[in-house]
């Protein structure tokens, strides 16, 4: 327990101390052991692009490099699981026990949000519980859909009700959907266009069952700048009532759902991106992420460059520089929350 406390009061004051420097929501830790399970099953090219190499201490150079001061790390797509539950929840707990032992290694530069053996509902109530309350996750990692199984279906509201129980905060990923146009994916990779479509396709599911109205503990991160959600969203809002008149849809609580969702700028957003996210959500809800190591250090360097002099520049935006950057991620992951829980266990 003190080890614990201990290395949550070196990330505050870490956070704290180090102002200037952002809070990375979108990186992502990529074993071995996971890449030799998706080779095992002719995978390693599922998601249409080869996996990047990551280490700890790379991650960590570049960090230094970039002025990053702590990162939260997820698994990757693709979800490890080719029929087998027992094999895709063995290597999802390896991958979760390894980001906690690389947190408890760097407990200034490291949280992680941990993956569950989905599509396994019982399985990845038991992995949740485990990772929370054990392994002292600070999130959890869902896949927009894993094996079809998307977010927002019937069949994951027990795991969402471990999880509101538990205040977590969420990270969701695209993966490849299910199904999927192989057509226009041979040419154009995921990344491009069904990334983007499959996060809105994923957020629009659990809009339209007010999952984060009837979970209301729920913290959920949308990736690369919120997706098609501007666009979305304001569309939804003028069909809706006319779906509901005629019995298609139910009521959605816009409100209480969208006041529960955050966007990480991945991406390499412009003005005209950004603007787009605070017609749907407010500057307190908008948090830094690099999609380390997906691309090249030097590229992403030069993104994050290129996002501070993007903001510094804009005379409305350049007041939420510090916030996009690091503080709104500071008070997502409350770690003086955190410890007062330590704490009161005593």
């Amino acid at each position: 327990m003190k080890r614990i406390i201990i290395g949550l009061t070196a990330l505050m004051s870490s956070i704290m101390v180090h102002a200037q420097m952002a809070v990375d929501v979108h990186t992502h830790i990529i074993l071995p052991e996971y890449k030799e399970l998706l080779r095992r099953h002719g995978a390693e090219l599922e998601e249409t692009f080869p996996l990047p190499e990551w280490e700890a201490e790379n991650h960590i150079s570049f960090m230094d490099s970039a002025g990053i001061g702590c990162a939260v790390l997820t698994m990757p797509a693709p979800q490890p699981y080719y029929g087998d539950g027992v094999e895709s929840a063995a290597c999802i707990r390896h991958v979760n026990e390894v980001a906690a032992e690389t947190k408890e290694k760097h407990p200034e530069r490291f949280l992680f949000c941990a993956a569950l053996p989905l599509p396994d509902v019982d399985a990845a109530i038991r992995e949740a519980i485990y990772a929370l309350d054990t392994l002292r996750a600070d999130g959890i990692k869902l896949a927009t859909n894993s094996r079809g199984q998307y977010l927002g279906d019937p069949e994951l509201d027990p795991l969402m009700e471990v999880l509101n129980e538990r205040h977590a905060v969420v990270i969701v990923h695209p993966h490849r959907p299910t199904p999927y146009p192989e057509n226009i994916i041979r040419i154009t990779p995921l990344a491009m266009y069904e990334y983007p479509a499959e996060t809105t396709r994923a957020i629009v599911n659990m809009l339209s069952r007010n999952v984060l109205v009837r979970y209301p503990n729920l913290r959920v991160v949308v990736p690369h700048c919120g997706s098609f959600l501007p666009l979305a969203i304001p569309r939804m809002k003028s069909i809706l009532p006319a779906m509901v008149g005629s019995g298609y849809m139910q009521p959605v609580d816009w409100e209480g759902n969208l006041s529960r969702l955050y966007y990480d700028l991945a991406g390499n957003p412009t003005v005209e991106v950004i603007r787009a996210m605070l017609t749907v959500t407010s500057p307190e809800h908008i948090l830094f992420g690099s999609d380390y190591p997906y691309l090249p250090a030097n590229v992403l360097l030069s993104n994050l460059s290129r996002l501070k002099a993007t903001l510094a520049a804009d005379r409305e935006l350049s007041r939420y520089v510090e916030m996009f950057l690091w503080g709104n991620a500071a008070n997502l992951f409350n770690t003086s929350e955190a410890l007062s829980k330590d704490d009161s266990t005593d």
